[in-house]
């Protein structure tokens, strides 16, 4: 998981940043709000762990503006910080907070409250040997795709990011994100490589809304794998119809 960590105390960077990271997970910290705010702009996180107190742009600032601005996916946040009164609890759960840690917290605890959260947010069985979506199931053992009954052929690369964009259906995905998870944080992987990979897994696995899905480009950002209402022959022929009447003179 790509988690961003606003705090502006090297100590405490330092002990959130190498207990999630040796909780297998990726982190980036920020010392201003108004940096991590730029940053949410144009990449993915899958979580926020925010300190209340810091330059710029506070926590609760960032909050507010996360919950205003991000409407399509519920980003799972956690306040840290030596705030410990009840109406100050109170304040930013009300605003908005998944939960709520007092400092100081050991590494262990700190771990089992994020990985509790993080399991309520994106329920997936990590144990499952096959990964099952309507008509498109993925042995992950084998790295093996189907399409139906029919095996399909795709790179590990390719296998990859197919699960990636199957595991956050609906969920818009940075570049920074893809190539985090994927190409895990290859800087030199130019943005053409991704969108050959996107443009392979199109054909291959026939995500076009005809078949019930739609591989969309976010401009400026990544992209995004979404469910969509499938389209008939008698739907098409309506519209066909439809569209000859009002043609006509």
């Amino acid at each position: 998981m790509r988690i961003a960590v606003l705090e502006d105390d090297p100590t405490q960077v330092d002990l959130v940043t190498q207990t999630l990271t040796a909780a297998g997970h990726t982190c980036y910290a920020f010392k201003e709000g108004k940096t991590l705010q730029k940053r949410l702009r144009r990449e993915t996180f899958d979580l926020l762990v925010l300190d209340w107190i810091v330059p710029d742009m506070s926590g609760e600032a960032v909050l507010k503006w996360v919950r205003a601005n991000q409407t399509e996916h519920r980003l799972p946040i956690v306040f840290l910080t030596c705030r410990d009164d009840e109406a100050g609890i109170a304040q930013v759960l009300n605003a908005g907070a998944d939960d709520y840690v007092v400092k100081p917290v050991s590494g262990p605890v700190l771990c089992a409250r994020i990985g509790s959260l993080l399991r309520r947010v994106y329920p997936v069985n990590v144990e499952a040997a096959v990964r099952e979506f309507d008509q498109f199931s993925f042995d992950v053992k084998l790295k093996q795709a189907y399409v139906g009954n029919t095996p399909v052929s795709l790179t590990q690369k390719e296998f990859e990011l197919a699960l990636l964009l199957f595991l956050h259906l609906g969920r818009p995905l940075s570049r920074a994100h893809i190539l985090d998870l994927v190409w895990k944080q290859a800087t030199d992987i130019l943005n053409r490589t991704i969108d050959t990979h996107i443009s392979m897994l199109r054909t291959k696995l026939g995500l076009r809304p005809e078949n019930g899905y739609r591989l969309a480009p976010i401009y400026g950002y990544g992209y995004r794998l979404e469910r969509v209402m499938r389209r008939t022959r008698s739907d098409q022929q309506y519209d066909a119809a439809h569209d000859a009447r009002r043609a006509r003179p």
